[in-house]
């Protein structure tokens, strides 16, 4: 760690004041005021107008709760669905600003009365799963049943979008110690999701075949490395050679460019517009077919939604099961039901994952079993770009945000981990 020297700090008296973003103070000192991105009330809509720098007091922790110092974090869709304040505005009750992110690399910096299983200093990764901890559910059943159960940096303020975050002791793994801070702060949100979706939502097992919607994106780069390390056959959708190549290095039994179908019904849809898409689902049927010696998908790894979900009941096997976190392209679902009840397939709604799964999942990261994929760096000043990037497709794998760690290219950057001897995110 990095010290404070020179015009790297204010001081008010003898309370640090603010830290430059890109240096560390001595450890465990915890600064006044902070650097965070920063979205208001009044000005909500697309990330490069919402997301604005700006200094803010540090917040104080909880009896359970623990401020951790942000070296790195991720970028994921939810920080975009913040921005515009849609479906709903994420502003808490009594709050006129939100600080988001939902990925983070750190140290912990400042724990609560009662944290007795981290000290600061620990080195750690952020899990996102914010829930009260004392009911019934949280206690012998799930704590993503937990009435109070909220998504960190989205549901709650003081995300991993600023110097230091406010998470719950129970939300920290320890960070990989092969990976930097970089790769450490890029997989939390999208891998323990899928993990969660794949391990214990849809039970996948050896030999299974497993649709996999957006398959070099953030959730899909980790799908079909969870297929592959159970023994599962992903098939991967994907729209350029470029990601095909990527989902084929990561594991994947074979590829479909979504682009050689037109599988979209648009608002207003014709008689004659239904009857073609029918035949579009199933000429993609018979491309699934093609690479898993005719057989129909056990598995659908779903988080598209509107634009996709009907093909996904549709291709699903008998007794099929399509599991789903998101609708990226849209929340209204409208698919025919009589391929559902009548093959009696299941739909199975999935929602990040619990300590517990994101412990286990943590395990095959440090193991060396699974690894992360970042596309592309962003210095803090451009988190909001990065988010612009990110809605409008421009990605991928995963991306990630510079805050305590030193800025580097991503071309240049080191420590990252190797596919078939190439950098991971080369």
């Amino acid at each position: 760690m990095r010290e404070l020297g020179g015009d790297m700090h204010k001081r008010s008296g003898t309370q640090l004041e603010v830290v430059d973003i890109g240096s560390t103070p001595p450890l465990g000192l915890v600064p006044k005021r902070m650097h965070a991105v920063v979205i208001r009330k009044g000005r909500e809509g697309e990330p490069l107008e919402a997301m604005r720098p700006e200094v803010v007091d540090v917040p104080e922790p909880g009896p359970d709760d623990v401020l951790v110092w942000v070296m790195a974090a991720g970028v994921n869709f939810n920080g975009i669905w913040a921005s515009r304040g849609k479906p709903v505005s994420i502003m808490g009750p009594g709050e006129d600003f939100h600080i988001a992110g939902s990925d983070a690399s750190g140290y912990v910096w400042k724990i609560g009365s009662n944290v007795k299983r981290w000290k600061v200093g620990d080195e750690v990764v952020v899990h996102c799963n914010h829930a009260c901890g004392q009911c019934p559910e949280c206690n012998g059943f799930d704590p993503l049943a937990c009435t109070e159960q909220k998504i960190w940096g989205y549901e709650t303020n003081y995300g991993s979008f600023a110097q230091l975050c406010k998470v719950q002791a129970q939300q920290l793994v320890r960070k990989p110690p092969q990976l930097g801070w970089v790769e450490s702060a890029s997989y939390g949100l999208t891998y323990f999701t899928a993990y969660r979706m794949l391990v214990d939502q849809a039970k996948v097992r050896p030999g299974d075949n497993v649709l996999v919607w957006g398959a070099s994106g953030g959730l899909g780069i980790f799908a079909v490395q969870i297929c592959k390390t159970m023994g599962a056959n992903a098939v991967a959708v994907v729209s350029s050679e470029r990601k095909a190549e990527l989902a084929r290095r990561l594991g994947a039994a074979g590829t479909i460019d979504r682009r050689d179908f037109d599988l979209n019904l648009k608002p207003g849809a014709t008689a004659e517009d239904v009857k073609r898409r029918s035949a579009e689902m199933k000429r993609f049927g018979k491309a699934i077919r093609e690479i898993t010696d005719g057989r129909d998908p056990d598995v659908v790894f779903e988080h598209v939604g509107q634009q996709t979900f009907p093909t996904s009941v549709f291709v699903a096997k008998r007794f099929g099961t399509i599991v789903i976190c998101g609708a990226t392209s849209g929340y209204h679902l409208e698919f025919d039901v009589r391929h559902l009840w009548m093959r009696q397939k299941r739909i199975i709604g999935s929602h990040f994952a619990n300590a517990y799964e994101a412990e286990r999942a943590n395990r095959l990261i440090a193991e060396g079993k699974i690894v992360p994929y970042v596309d592309k760096v962003f210095p803090f000043e451009k988190t909001a770009e990065a988010h612009a990037e990110m809605a409008g497709n421009r990605h991928m794998g995963k991306m990630v945000i510079t805050v305590g760690a030193p800025y580097v290219p991503v071309h240049d950057a080191k420590a990252v981990p190797y596919l078939d001897g190439a950098p991971a995110h080369a």
